[in-house]
C-alpha cells in the first residue's frame, strides 16, 4: 500500500528588499512521504527567493520529468526551473536544455562535495545558478515545519530571515555557481 503526501499550509508574507518583491502567497505543499520537513522547508525557502505569481511547485520527488518548483510564460515555455537537495547531474543538464534559468538550491551534509563533483560539468551551463543553503540554518528551519504555517520572509543585502512570529532563523545563501546569462 503506497502512503500518501502530507499536506502542509503556509501563509507566506515576503518582504524581498532586494528585488523590490512584496507580497503574501497561499501555498499548498505536499511533503512526499520520503521528504523530510529539511527539504520541504527548504522548498519553500526556494519559493520565497524566486517568488513570483507564476511560480508552481512541481511533481518533485515523485517526478523525474518535473522540478521541485518551476515558472512558466503564458506559451508553456519554462521560464525557471528549480531543483531542491543535491540532484542528479543528468537532471542538472536536461533542465539547463529545458528552460530559460535554472536554480539549485543544495542543502545538507554533502553539498560542498557534491559541488566539487558537478562543478567540471554543471559549470559549463551558461543559465544555471547553484546556491548553497547552510546546514545549521536548514535544519532550524525544519523546527518551523507545522501543518498548518503563518511565516514571514524577509530578504536584504543576500541574508534571509524566515520567522513563524515566535522562532526565527536566519539563512545566508552563498552563491557557488552564477548563471552568466540573464
Amino acid at each position: 500500500m503506497a502512503l500518501n503526501a502530507t499536506i502542509f499550509k503556509a501563509d507566506l508574507t515576503i518582504t524581498d528588499m532586494d528585488r523590490g518583491y512584496y507580497a503574501t502567497h497561499a501555498l499548498v505543499l505536499a511533503r512526499h512521504p520520503s521528504e523530510t520537513d529539511e527539504r520541504m522547508m527548504a522548498r519553500l525557502l526556494a519559493f520565497a527567493l524566486n517568488a513570483d505569481e507564476a511560480l508552481a511547485f512541481g511533481k518533485g520527488l515523485s517526478s523525474d520529468d518535473e522540478p521541485d518548483l518551476w515558472q512558466k510564460d503564458l506559451t508553456g515555455a519554462i521560464q525557471l526551473w528549480i531543483e531542491v537537495g543535491l540532484p542528479d547531474e543528468k537532471v542538472v543538464r536536461r533542465a539547463c536544455g529545458r528552460a530559460a534559468q535554472v536554480r539549485v538550491y543544495a542543502y545538507g551534509r554533502g553539498a560542498e562535495r557534491w559541488w566539487q563533483d558537478a562543478r567540471n560539468s554543471l559549470g559549463r551551463s551558461d543559465n544555471l545558478t547553484v546556491v548553497e543553503l547552510p546546514q545549521p540554518a536548514t535544519q532550524d528551519m525544519a523546527k518551523l515545519a507545522q501543518r498548518s504555517m503563518q511565516l514571514q520572509c524577509t530578504v536584504q543585502d543576500g541574508t534571509v530571515w524566515l520567522t513563524d512570529g515566535a522562532r526565527t532563523v536566519e539563512i545566508a545563501p552563498v552563491v557557488l555557481s552564477a548563471a552568466r546569462k540573464p
